[in-house]
């Protein structure tokens, strides 16, 4: 399939739904730099090493640099959303079904950070995908279980990958600097901390940045009728979806900085470094290997294992209860919303 910027333009203009599809996707991607992108920067802020306006600029940066920059390294991420469901063979009803994901990520996810809950775009992401297949295939059969069995690994792995990773760098650093010098080891740890805020946030645009870059590729399979294939990721299209959510991140998130970096653990600079590389280093990992994760999932968890070296009722249990209430609500919550908005969509249009 042709996946020129010239085609794009073409398709994109001939094809109302198509536009009206891109536009949803790039107000997700939007979205996402606004709600979930905080969460690299969250502890950097809240340690102190930064400004939370000149962390907000940082982290836009290194998210368009993360999608650009790793999306041509790897780009299997992409794929396997892009392959994750069936829509039919109607064109027309396709597009629609997409429409009305992309429609229930932007509902779920405002709604949520309107209340400073951390949302998963990942998590809401797919369930939407997959609330809008099942309803325009009347069954599961939309669903490609194959691909959907990497977004289960990708759920284990960020959660227990990112909490022992937290609590093994941390306990590392607190071995290593015991006997240091506290206000040396804090000058050290004000620097690294960016350094892992930077890479955080880098790390951040690679994984979400191509799961929406998977989208966009879908739509354009599905205008043209094609069953999704791997292809070259175009260049256009990794600058158009990192620059959109680089702008989102400079937007901010407020709310979510405060209840990811400061309300769950009381954190000081060694232990930020420690939570945002252990984070980092999932993120890589999981990139690399073409699995979908959750990168609210990955930090929180990373968080609370670095909580954990000290002691476990360093976490606010509280703050961790709702955030697990809030990820499990959202592959029921956003995948309905999303069957209700497609049977809607496609009965209207």
């Amino acid at each position: 399939m042709d996946v020129s910027f010239m085609s794009f333009l073409q398709s994109v203009t001939s094809s109302p739904v198509l536009l009206i599809t891109v536009l949803l996707t790039l107000g997700v991607i939007f979205v996402n730099g606004w709600t979930d992108a905080p969460n690299a920067i969250a502890t950097c802020i809240t340690t102190r090493c930064m400004s939370t306006r000149s962390a907000i600029w940082m982290s836009a940066i290194f998210n368009f640099l993360g999608v650009f920059v790793m999306t041509q390294i790897n780009s299997s991420v992409a794929s396997t959303i892009s392959n994750m469901v069936d829509f039919g063979g109607n064109t027309r009803e396709a597009l629609i079904a997409l429409c009305a994901a992309l429609f229930s990520i932007v509902v779920y996810s405002v709604g949520a950070s309107y209340f400073g809950i951390p949302t998963s775009e990942s998590h809401s992401l797919i369930a939407g995908l997959s609330g809008a297949a099942i309803a325009i295939q009347n069954g599961i059969g939309g669903i490609n279980m194959d691909e959907w069995a990497k977004v289960l690994y990708g759920l284990v792995l960020s959660l227990i990958l990112g909490f022992a990773t937290g609590w093994v760098v941390c306990k590392v650093v607190s071995l290593v600097c015991y006997r240091m010098d506290r206000r040396k080891t804090n000058r050290f740890f004000r620097g690294a901390q960016i350094f892992g805020a930077a890479a955080m946030s880098f790390m951040h645009g690679a994984q979400d940045g191509q799961k929406f870059m998977g989208v966009i590729l879908l739509s354009l399979f599905l205008i043209n009728g094609q069953t999704p294939e791997p292809v070259a990721m175009p260049v256009w299209l990794m600058l158009l979806c990192s620059a959109v959510m680089g702008i989102g991140t400079s937007v901010g998130g407020k709310k979510i900085i405060k209840s990811v970096g400061m309300d769950m653990v009381k954190l000081e600079k060694y232990q930020g470094f420690s939570a945002d590389l252990s984070a980092a280093f999932c993120l890589l990992y999981s990139s690399l290997f073409g699995i979908p994760v959750s990168t609210t999932h990955t930090k929180t968890s990373a968080i609370m294992g670095v909580g954990a070296v000290k002691r476990l009722s360093s976490i606010n249990l509280g703050v961790v209860k709702e955030m697990v209430l809030t990820w499990i609500f959202t592959f029921p919550g956003c995948g309905l919303i999303s069957f209700i908005m497609a049977k809607l969509f496609i009965t209207i249009f």
